[in-house]
This record gives structure tokens, sequence and C-alpha cells, in this order.
């Protein structure tokens, strides 16, 4: 056991500046991930900042969307009526994570920042791990990486992201509500998130001391349709091996007016490419269009020794979920 510091203070402003003072502090939400990590000796904060007692916890309906606030425990918001009624494909993609336990301890912005569920990040008897020790190496390249990532890795990490919600949120195009001790800004959900390039460790735009305050969510068309999809190894308690975030404006004449499709469980990120959905533009909602669609956003697919299987799955998943999608969810 190592020794920390614990702090739990009662304002925003007040949780900033304990961490603007503490180099090595780290806001603590529901815990759900942060305390697994500290139990595994991958993470060693010398203070934990308890945030829960912060007033940022409310679901409000917008003029531009809906904004959820940064406390909002993930079963409240998969459960509230607003949620359920302007964008049910956040509702299912938090119903699809963890366990009901743990959603109704997680918080929307723990879950945003949620770190990789890679075998060898988590173990840290393995010494390669580039995201625990930079330059240390991958394991997982040579070692067993059937949940690892087929886009967007390099030589220097191949994880994926394991956010059910975060692949929601890059389909309705979120934004993401930060504040440092200086400012407020607000990053796009598409600008948030990091590829591993030679900086794995870095894995998205927070600085330090900045906390997310809240996420933006700007209703869909409202006649479109949504789905998301996961398929993993068992139907409970699970990461995805690929999920599709799906969203589909149909046309009164069943041609697709707009899309939005993101991927989960593939990349370091949610993997967006707007060339397929361009592609799907004017087209009829039939499998031709899927395909083509699915074709783009696999394109440039590296698989590894164990998750070759990956690449097809992702393709028939991209064209389940944007099916259910056109036919309304």
């Amino acid at each position: 056991m190592r020794p920390f510091a614990y702090s739990r203070p009662n304002d925003v402003a007040s949780a900033l500046a304990l961490a603007s003072r503490e180099a090595g502090g780290r806001f603590l939400g529901g815990g759900t991930n942060l305390v697994d990590l500290m139990k595994m000796g991958v993470e060693h904060p010398g203070h934990l900042i308890d945030i829960c007692r912060l007033p940022l916890t409310g679901i409000e309906e917008r003029a531009d969307g809906i904004r959820i606030g940064a406390m909002a425990r993930n079963s409240e918001v998969a459960a509230h009526a607003l949620v359920m009624q302007r964008l049910p494909l956040l509702s299912q993609a938090l119903l699809s994570g963890a366990s009901p336990q743990i959603r109704n301890m997680a918080t929307v912005g723990g879950n945003l920042l949620q770190r990789t569920r890679c075998f060898y990040f988590y173990d840290a008897s393995y010494k390669e791990c580039n995201k625990r020790a930079p330059g240390s190496g991958c394991a997982a390249i040579h070692g067993y990486n059937r949940i690892h990532a087929i886009l967007g890795a390099s030589d220097h990490c191949i994880a994926t992201h394991p956010s059910d919600m975060a692949v929601a949120l890059v389909a309705l195009e979120a934004r993401i509500v930060v504040k440092g001790a200086q400012r407020e800004r607000t990053i796009p959900i598409s600008a948030f998130y990091r590829l591993p390039g030679d900086t794995p460790a870095i894995e998205n735009d927070l600085k330090p001391g900045e906390l997310i305050t809240a996420v933006d969510v700007p209703a869909p068309p409202a006649q479109s349709g949504s789905h998301y999809l996961k398929v993993r190894d068992r139907n409970s308690f699970a990461f995805a091996l690929v999920s599709v975030a799906a969203v589909v404006d149909m046309g009164d004449d069943h041609r697709i007016r707009g899309a939005r499709i993101a991927l989960g469980g593939v990349a370091h990120r949610p993997w967006r490419i707007p060339a397929a959905e361009e592609a799907l533009r004017g087209r009829e909602a039939a499998e031709p269009a899927f395909r083509e669609a699915a074709e783009i956003l696999v394109a440039g697919s590296k698989p590894y020794r164990y998750n070759g299987f990956k690449v097809e799955l992702a393709r028939r998943s991209v064209m389940r979920a944007l099916l259910a999608a056109s036919e309304g969810g």
C-alpha cells in the first residue's frame, strides 16, 4: 500500500485549486477504474481529490441539445426520460456497459477517461508497456492480442479504448466542457481522444489540472433512427470486441439524407471516417450502400496474430447497425 493524501472539496473552484497545487493529484469520481488501477500497481497518485460532492450531476435540455453533468451516474443518465426520448443511442450504449452495480457508481466524466483494458497495461509484472513506462515497448504486439486494435495503432501501442458511451457520443457529435484554473473551454469529442503515435501515454486533450464538468450533446435530426450494437464474448460485464454506434436520417423516399457511424473496440479512440458517411448520402438504405460504408471504415486495417477476425466482424457489425438504425433503431 502506497500512502496518498485525500481531499474532498465542495465546489469546483476548490477542486481546481487543489489540482493546481498537487502535481501528483488525481480527481476521483466513482472510482470504478482508478481504484482498480491503484490496486494493481498501475497508477500511483500522491493525492486523491474526491469530486463526488461537486454540483455537476444535472441533466438539462438546452436550445442546442442536452447538457449532462460530468458527475451524473451512468445509470441515472441511461434511465433519464430526456435521454431515453431524445438520445436513445446514448442510453443503449450506457446500458450495454459494465454491470448495474458499476453503472450506479460510474460517472460520465470518469467513463470518458477510463483507461484501456489491455492485459499488458493492467498487469504491472509486464515491463513492456509504453502507456505505463514510455519507451519500454509494447508487449501486446507479439503477445496475446485478441482484444487489441486493428485500426489507427502504432509500433508503440495497439491498445483499444474501452468506453461504450464514448462511441455513442462520437456518433452524436458531442462536445466536452472542461475547466481549468484559468479558463473553461469546449472540445469536440472528435478532437478529444488521441491516436497512440509515439506517445501512447497521452490519451486525450486534457491539460494538467483540467476537470471535465459537462458533456453537451446536440439532438439528432427529429426523423433519424439510431442503434448501438455491441459484440462481445459474453452478454454482460464484458468489453466490446467490436461495437457500432449508428445514426441514420431517412427521407420519405427510403433514401438516406445523412448518417453518422462510430466504431468501438477496434482503435485507440472511437473510430469515425466521414467518407463512409458521405458514401451513404442519397443512397437507398440497403445492403450495397451499407457494405460500401463498412469497407471504407475498415480500410487500412492492420490485424495482428490473434485478432484478424475483427476485420470481418467490424464489416458485418456496421451493416447490421446501419440496417437497424435505418429501420428506426
